[in-house]
């Protein structure tokens, strides 16, 4: 894979197909006006946006790595499995994240009931806010709530009603973790955990499950430079990819306006990372972009 000096790669961002605020080939031409010549992108549970991604990519001259953003736990705790570059038309793996999908859609209603109940209905506009995403998530609701005057932004709308444990929220289907990687590896892809240590502890997906992750061959990567992560976290968490051989990726986690703080390429990827997930997927028999 030819690279050049000074090239920014980002292998983690979000469209609107699944819960950031711009189109694939908007996304793209996003990379393009911030100087990105990689961006990975990895909606929510779903390929549906990759093609028109990959069409853009090709018009604009940026690279678009082919990505997903899995929804997994580990003993009830939240993970966020990247895989890059699996097969779209993996049976298993498609059925897996139908549901997922179907999980996250189907706890909406109970949502909007404890909203309703709380004072904020926001049944009469949410269809305005789904877009063209395959299931309806929190985002949507929170955009919704904004939309309607009762939050200020999805932060807020997280950190108040929708997160995890938070008044509104309704446990959903995640894959475990373990049952992800598997289903990814076997895709053809490359399994990377995103911001491992940032929405959760480190005592709650401690050193000693990724080592036992990377042992086994399941986990490629780990995802250190990200907002979540502090400079300590940054440096503990490289340290411990490179004693168990895993890559150690970068990436914004860019939304779009969904998300403050997370602009196009504020965490990269060395290229030379780029090049080993690349390989690993041809060998594999996956594709990368």
């Amino acid at each position: 894979m030819g690279r050049m000096d000074g090239m920014r790669i980002d292998l983690h961002t979000h469209s609107s197909i699944s819960d950031g605020t711009d189109t694939p080939a908007e996304l793209v031409a996003a990379a393009v006006s911030a100087g990105v010549d990689v961006i990975g992108l990895c909606d929510h549970d779903t390929f549906d946006g990759l093609d028109a991604a990959g069409a853009a990519g090709e018009r604009l001259g940026v690279r678009v790595v082919r990505g997903i953003e899995i929804s997994a736990e580990h003993h009830g705790v939240s993970v966020h499995l990247l895989g890059y570059g699996c097969r779209v038309e993996d049976g298993p793996l498609n059925d897996e994240l139908a549901r997922i999908r179907d999980g996250r859609t189907g706890r909406i209603p109970a949502m909007l009931d404890r909203l309703a109940a709380a004072g904020m209905p926001i049944d009469d506009v949410l269809d305005d806010f789904v877009g063209d995403s395959p299931s309806v998530g929190r985002p949507h609701l929170a955009d919704a709530m904004i939309a309607k005057g009762y939050v200020s932004d999805r932060r807020e709308a997280f950190d108040s009603y929708l997160a995890d444990g938070g008044p509104m929220f309704v446990a959903r289907y995640a894959t475990p973790l373990q049952v992800g990687l598997d289903l990814v590896r076997a895709a053809g892809g490359a399994g990377v955990i995103a911001h491992p240590w940032g929405r959760v502890s480190r005592d709650q997906l401690p050193p000693e499950l990724l080592a036992g992750l990377a042992r086994s061959g399941r986990l490629d990567g780990l995802e250190v430079d990200h907002q979540d992560h502090d400079r300590a976290t940054r440096t503990e968490l490289r340290a411990l990819a490179a004693d168990l051989g895993l890559l150690a990726t970068g990436s914004s986690d860019y939304h779009g306006t969904g998300k403050q703080d997370h602009d196009l390429a504020c965490n990269t990827t060395a290229p030379e990372v780029l090049d080993e997930l690349a390989a690993r997927v041809t060998r594999r028999g996956g594709r990368f972009v």
